[in-house]
C-alpha cells in the first residue's frame, strides 16, 4: 500500500533491505556511463591511492540507493515526480562486496495545492558496518490521499 502526503509527517522514517554490490555492477555501470576512471577499473592503479584498492563509482552507489528506495513499494503509486537532490556528499568509499541500505527520514512536507506536496527526505546510505557512505537530500512530488482515484 502506498503512502501519500499525509502518511509523511516530519519525522517519518524507513530503512530499506540491503543489496550487495558486485564486481559485476562496477563493470556494468562503467560501460553504461563511459566512466572508466582508474580509480574504479584498474586495480594496480587503485592500489597505490589512499584507498589501496578499487572504489565503486559515487554514482553507481548513488543510483542504487535510488532503486533501493523504488524497491520499498512505499510510493508505488502516489510518486508524481521526482523534483530534485541537494546536499549530496560522497563521504566514505564504497568498495565490491560491500552492502548498503538507505535510511530515509522526512525533514520537510508542503502542501503544493489540494491535489500534491512537496516532500524532502534526508537519505542516508549505510553500509554493512552503519557507516554513512553517501548522503542527499531528496525532494519528491507526492500526490495526495484525495487527488487518488476512488478518494
Amino acid at each position: 500500500m502506498s503512502l501519500y502526503f499525509e502518511d509523511l509527517p516530519v519525522g517519518h522514517e524507513h530503512l530499506t533491505r540491503g543489496r550487495t554490490i558486485t564486481e559485476t555492477d562496477i563493470v556494468n555501470f562503467a560501460g553504461l556511463s563511459g566512466d572508466y576512471n582508474e580509480i574504479h577499473t584498474n586495480e594496480e592503479y587503485a592500489r597505490e591511492t589512499r584507498f589501496g584498492r578499487r572504489v565503486v563509482h559515487g554514482m553507481l552507489t548513488l543510483s542504487i540507493s535510488s532503486g533501493l528506495s523504488v524497491r520499498t513499494n512505499l510510493l508505488l503509486d502516489s510518486i508524481i515526480a521526482f523534483y530534485g537532490i541537494d546536499k549530496l556528499r560522497f563521504q566514505k568509499p564504497v568498495f565490491a562486496g560491500d552492502t548498503i541500505h538507505v535510511r530515509k527520514r522526512v525533514i520537510e512536507a508542503a502542501a503544493k495545492g489540494a491535489e500534491m506536496g512537496l516532500v524532502t527526505f534526508e537519505a542516508k546510505v549505510l553500509n554493512q558496518r552503519g557507516e554513512t557512505v553517501l548522503s542527499y537530500h531528496e525532494k519528491l512530488v507526492i500526490k495526495q490521499r484525495g487527488s487518488a482515484p476512488g478518494a
